[in-house]
C-alpha cells in the first residue's frame, strides 16, 4: 500500500501499538484498551444473575440493600489486578469507562438491577481528586450509564474528610475509619429514588456501607451496589 494511503491514526498505531491494559500485549484493530483475549478470559463473576452471590450476602445484617453484585473477582497479580492499577494510577479514566460498559451490560441483563434512577460513585476527597484528575468510580459510572440511560451524580453524596489507607485494616476498623467520611447534600432529590452506588473494588465493604448508610438518611425508595471486582 503506497505510504500516502495511510491516514495518521492508523499510521501511528502501526508504528507504535497501544497495549492492553491487562497482558500488555499490543491491541489489534478493532481493540480499546483490553485485548479481545483478556475480555474473554476475565474471571467474571454472574452476581448479576443470582440475588444471592457473595457480595449480596457480605451486607446482610449491615445494610438494607435491593441488590448487590460484582462483575469480577479479583486475584493478586491477576488480569483484573493490572486492570484496576491502570485504572486508578495511570491516568487511564477511559479504561474506566471501557469496564463500565461492560459492567452496565450486565446490569441490563439483570432481573434484579431493573428501575434505577440515580447512579452514585463513590467520592473521592478533594485533595485525591486533586491529585489523581478523576474519580475512577465515577469514570465506571459514565460507562454504565451509556448502556442503561440513567443519570450520573456526584453532587449529592460527597467525602467529608480524607481518611487513612484501609490497605491493613480489618472490616471494624476500616467502617470506623469510615463511618463519619461521607455526607448527603440535597437529600430531598433523592427520596423515593431507586440509587445505585458504584465503587471500584470491593473488599470488607466498608466504604460502600458507609455511603449507603449517609444515602439512607435521605430517604430513598431502594439502594442497589454494584463494583467492578470483589476480593474473596
Amino acid at each position: 500500500m503506497p505510504f500516502s494511503n495511510f491516514n495518521i491514526p492508523d499510521l501511528l498505531h502501526l508504528l507504535f501499538p497501544a497495549a492492553c491494559f491487562g497482558c500488555a500485549l499490543p491491541l489489534i484493530s478493532g481493540e480499546a484498551d483490553i485485548c479481545s483475549s483478556c475480555l474473554y478470559s476475565l474471571p467474571y463473576t454472574d452476581h448479576h444473575l443470582d440475588p444471592n452471590n457473595l457480595v449480596a450476602r457480605q451486607f446482610w445484617g449491615r445494610l438494607p440493600c435491593h441488590a448487590a453484585m460484582a462483575m469480577l473477582f479479583f486475584k493478586k497479580e491477576g488480569t483484573v489486578q493490572q486492570l484496576i492499577h491502570h485504572l486508578k494510577y495511570s491516568n487511564q479514566a477511559n479504561l474506566g469507562i471501557r469496564l463500565g460498559i461492560l459492567l452496565g451490560e450486565r446490569l441490563q441483563s439483570s432481573p434484579y438491577f431493573q428501575g434505577i434512577d440515580l447512579l452514585i460513585p463513590v467520592p473521592l476527597h478533594k485533595k485525591r481528586l486533586a491529585r489523581r484528575g478523576y474519580n475512577q468510580s465515577e469514570a465506571i459510572a459514565q460507562g454504565i450509564a451509556e448502556v442503561i440511560n440513567v443519570p450520573v451524580s456526584n453532587r449529592h453524596l460527597f467525602r467529608t474528610s480524607a481518611t487513612d489507607s484501609q490497605t491493613h485494616k480489618g472490616r471494624l476498623l476500616r467502617f470506623e475509619n469510615m463511618s463519619t467520611a461521607f455526607a448527603v447534600q440535597h437529600p430531598e432529590e433523592l427520596a423515593n429514588k431507586h440509587l445505585l452506588l458504584i465503587d471500584d473494588v470491593l473488599t470488607t465493604g466498608a466504604t460502600i456501607e458507609a455511603c449507603g448508610i449517609s444515602l439512607l438518611q435521605a430517604m430513598p425508595e431502594k439502594i442497589s451496589i454494584a463494583t467492578l471486582a470483589y476480593v474473596s
